[in-house]
């Protein structure tokens, strides 16, 4: 029995490929945040949505959607439960009785003030470059998302 020819790769080793060091990166984020934030009973997207409730109050849940990149009918459970666990409420605008208005409640910040990710700063090793990091994975993200929705512009 012979084997197959080894397939001609011209230089495709997934260690080439940015979209995996981002992707493996991304996971690589989630183990590091689950045992952090198993101790205080969140998930990561709990904690991320909290995170942008954090920046206003009375956000709506379409506006805070676009912000973290989620569908209503995926963020509409993680809300429920974190309103179950007392960090945020949801109310009805009274302006609008469509638009539900989201805001962290006084458990929810207390929750927050614990500083959570300051671990998870350290633990990326980036001491300086941290935040040319982030800046340039954000820019690369809203590139991506220029690409594709067929905008001109560039980050």
């Amino acid at each position: 029995m012979t084997r197959p020819a080894k397939a001609e790769t011209k230089g495709r080793k997934l260690s080439n490929f940015l979209c995996f060091a981002v992707y493996s990166a991304n996971l690589a984020f989630g183990r590091a945040y689950k045992p952090i934030l198993d101790a205080v009973g969140l998930t990561y997207t709990q904690y991320i949505a909290m995170i942008a409730l954090s920046e206003a109050d009375e956000q709506t849940v379409s506006a805070l959607g676009e912000k973290l990149f989620l569908e209503s009918n995926t963020l509409t459970p993680i809300l429920k439960k974190l309103e179950q666990s007392g960090y945020i409420s949801r109310t009805r605008d009274p302006a609008d009785e469509r638009q539900v208005r989201v805001s962290l409640t006084a458990a929810g910040r207390r929750l927050l003030d614990k500083e959570i990710n300051a671990s998870l700063v350290e633990a990326t090793g980036l001491g300086d470059d941290f935040p040319v990091v982030q800046k340039s994975v954000v820019r690369l993200r809203d590139n991506l998302l220029h690409h594709t929705r067929g905008d001109s512009k560039k980050g």
